[in-house]
């Protein structure tokens, strides 16, 4: 394996000091989507879809997305 010249190691510095890479590929990283993502409820809400969520055995983001698509669903008629 060839090693890198002092110029060339210099040289790669200031490429990724001046350009970083965005690993997401999106702006932001892991905690911004989450928080992106973060929704806050009043308590008849929650209480509702954690009830819903335990009778039916499924996660609230789940009973969630159902909501959201009967929703979507029904303007589209």
């Amino acid at each position: 394996m060839a090693r890198m010249t002092e110029e060339e190691a210099w040289a790669l510095d200031d490429e990724v000091t001046l350009n970083p890479p965005n690993v997401a590929g999106k702006p932001g990283g892991f905690f911004t989507d989450r928080r992106d993502r973060m929704v806050i409820l009043d308590q008849f809400s929650a209480g509702y879809i954690k009830s819903v969520a335990q009778a039916m055995n499924k996660t609230p983001a789940e009973i969630i997305g159902e909501l959201v698509r009967e929703k979507i669903a029904a303007a589209s008629i």
